[in-house]
């Protein structure tokens, strides 16, 4: 069983900052990728960004230059900071973490419960 806590959302300006973590704990032996996903009403949840345990970054092209994904291998959390927020920012954001329970598992998807970001004009 894996447990995934997310923090850090909440209203803020247009321009302001917010940073989320997620943090990861249970049947853990190794996490390749650590990743967040958001998802606006009426519509699908899309990848925001993502890295994995070598460091190796990915973005949406929305996101790009305004939002930073970094992660804390010792404590298996992961961590999202928006800078520049803009009201299209708006969404449900979810930490998604692909972990490796045993040395014999497969990688299975874990997600979080969700955390609401919410960016005033």
């Amino acid at each position: 069983q894996v447990q995934l806590v997310e923090s850090g959302g909440g209203l803020v300006q247009a321009g302001g900052s917010l940073r989320l973590s997620c943090a990861a704990s249970g049947s853990i032996f190794r996490i390749p990728s650590m990743g967040w996903y958001r998802q606006a009403p009426g519509k699908q949840r899309e990848l925001v960004a993502s890295i994995t345990s070598d460091g190796i970054t990915n973005y949406a092209d929305s996101v790009k230059d305004r939002f930073t994904v970094s992660r804390d291998n010792a404590k298996n959390t992961v961590y999202l900071q928006m800078n520049s927020l803009k009201p299209e920012d708006t969404a449900v954001y979810y930490c998604k973490v692909v972990v490796v329970r045993n040395v014999l598992s497969t990688p299975f998807d874990s997600w979080g419960q969700g955390t609401q970001v919410t960016v005033s004009s």
